[in-house]
């Protein structure tokens, strides 16, 4: 593996060798050598070659033939932002399906719902994605809750008998910890959505009886 720090892609191209004759005749047969350029601390790294620690960096792909930037990869997002960006991509699909609701219940809450059970079934798609993300959340939280304590027990063990526990079951452990974290954090925000969405039902249904005349429905 060569790794050249702060140096120029120009100069990287220069160095790079030329592909022979009858590769470059062959069509294209030859699959196109890449150079990678990223960033390590305040140094900016550039290489034919990527080294395994930088494979979760940020980093910038050039052809070297041509010189040419050929592409960008964005560096590999932690356990604790792929948690957030699923609670933003659930947030985004109940606020569309918040708005939904909101039109057709000012719209036609008069005209349209003879009572509440008929308003109560205009939340049930909102309430099956929060229900559902509150238990796939549950599911995956105790999940990897038992797969920690398995590892720390047999961390336990080793320790126990007098040997060393291994940097690779140290990493074990730290990974499944963050990704509990995580999953803790993803249940508790569905579980806000949940309460949230109970406190709107009701509002909703207050709204309604008023505009209604009506005193609360006791068989909804």
């Amino acid at each position: 593996m060569s790794r050249i720090a702060t140096i120029t892609v120009i100069g990287l191209l220069l160095a790079a060798p030329t592909l022979p004759a009858h590769a470059q005749r062959s069509g294209g047969e030859a699959k196109p050598k890449k150079l990678y350029c990223w960033n390590q601390g305040k140094e900016r790294i550039c290489s034919d070659a990527l080294p395994q620690d930088a494979v979760n960096n940020a980093r910038e792909e050039f052809n070297a033939s041509s010189g040419l930037r050929s592409g960008e990869v964005q560096r590999t997002l932690t356990a604790e932002e792929r948690a957030d960006a699923a609670v933003t991509t659930a947030q985004r699909q109940l606020d569309a399906a918040a708005e939904q609701t909101r039109q057709r219940t000012e719209q036609a809450m008069l005209s349209t719902y003879e009572n509440e059970g008929d308003l109560r079934r205009v939340f049930s798609e909102r309430t099956g994605i929060l229900d559902n993300n509150v238990q796939t959340a549950s599911y995956n939280v105790a999940s990897l809750r038992d797969a920690l304590v398995t590892l720390l027990a047999a961390a336990g063990d080793r320790e126990l008998a007098g040997k060393p526990v291994a940097e690779k079951q140290a990493q074990s452990i730290r990974q499944r910890h963050a990704e509990l974290v995580a999953q803790r954090r993803m249940q508790a925000a569905f579980e806000q959505q949940r309460r949230a969405l109970d406190v709107e039902i009701e509002e909703t249904l207050q709204r309604y009886r008023l505009l209604k005349g009506v005193a609360a429905d006791p068989q909804a």
